[in-house]
């Protein structure tokens, strides 16, 4: 199979999930369950552009969350200090989020592995600390001092999509189909980036980076590159993360967030064109189910994260994908 019939055969799969989601509201009708699927929408687009990041380019980045508050903080700034509407503050909370990474990427490019994750990991902390550190007042937002980037609480009860005065009670319905178009965007991007000839830059460079210079493939440039596209895709969740919830805060930059998405990435299958959707629908479930636990729930995940590592080290659709293999020899 040549690589633009591989091409034309993801993308046919990502149009019937994306019509099926679209579909969806006909037959799920609930307020929680949509909202439940528009929280899915917005893991499993940041689990893509990480896996696009670090499956494929093999740049094994821990900014990815830090990416994600700067498309949140973006749109929260800039219609609490701006005035911009929630629709102009997306776009440019998501260049903001490339340019971002850009720097981070410049910064990468005499680093491989441990380093990379260690660099990352330390600018997200940095940026983490001074913005629970930040006590100044910058305005004053309906009497109330307002931090630059929030301080410890962050920003809330900023204008969101505008629905709720338009469509009531089902105001939900307008936000699922603003986030679907942004995952739709996200799923169609990716899979032409996998499976063009970027994605196969990124590949040569991921297995074998003197090979790949050899036959003339930058990595620096394409380091860069990928940082990019997965920042701008990450900062335009973030975006619609913030618009939705109408919160961008600290508690973005958790590490149980981090690892949360993490193991969507691990268990779907690193590396893999829809490893990240089937590992974020897995997480989730397994998060529905133990929120019995309380506090107890990390456990749980980790437990989780731990078997799937174990007994599954491929990820679920790498796994899929060789079983059909086999069968097929046979």
């Amino acid at each position: 199979m040549t690589r633009i019939d591989n091409m034309s055969r993801h993308l046919l799969i990502g149009l019937v999930i994306i019509a099926a989601f679209a579909a969806l509201p006909l037959v799920l009708t609930q307020k929680y369950l949509l909202g439940e699927v528009v929280v899915f929408f917005i893991w499993a687009m940041v689990a893509i552009n990480w896996n696009l990041l670090m499956g494929h380019a093999g740049v094994f980045s821990l900014a990815q969350m830090l990416l994600f508050a700067c498309g949140a903080y973006g749109v929260a700034m800039g219609v609490t200090f701006a005035g911009l509407s929630v629709w102009a503050a997306i776009p440019i909370a998501a260049l903001s989020s490339a340019a971002l990474a850009f720097v981070i990427g410049l910064a990468c490019l005499r680093l491989t592995g441990a380093y990379v994750a260690l660099l990352t990991y330390a600018i997200a902390s940095m940026v983490h600390v001074l913005i629970i550190t930040d006590t100044e007042c910058f305005s004053l937002v309906q009497n109330n001092c307002q931090q630059l980037f929030g301080g410890s609480t962050g920003f809330s009860r900023f204008d969101d999509f505008g629905f709720r005065p338009l469509l009531k009670g089902s105001w939900i319905l307008g936000n699922y189909y603003v986030v679907l178009a942004a995952f739709a965007i996200t799923v169609l991007v990716a899979v032409v980036v996998i499976h063009g000839r970027i994605g196969l830059a990124f590949r040569a460079i991921r297995d074998n980076v003197g090979y790949a210079s050899s036959r003339g493939i930058d990595r620096k440039k394409y380091q860069v590159l990928a940082f990019c596209i997965s920042a701008f895709l990450t900062g335009l969740t973030g975006g619609v993360y913030a618009a939705h919830f109408r919160f961008a805060g600290p508690s973005l930059f958790d590490f149980s967030t981090l690892m949360f998405i993490l193991a969507m990435v691990i268990v779907g299958g690193l590396g893999s064109t829809w490893g990240p959707l089937v590992g974020t629908g897995v997480m989730m479930f397994v998060v529905e189910m133990s929120k019995e636990f309380g506090d107890a729930r990390n456990l749980v995940l980790g437990f989780a994260l731990i078997l799937f590592v174990v007994v599954l080290p491929r990820g679920l659709a790498k796994t899929a994908m060789l079983l059909k293999s086999i069968r097929k020899m046979k």
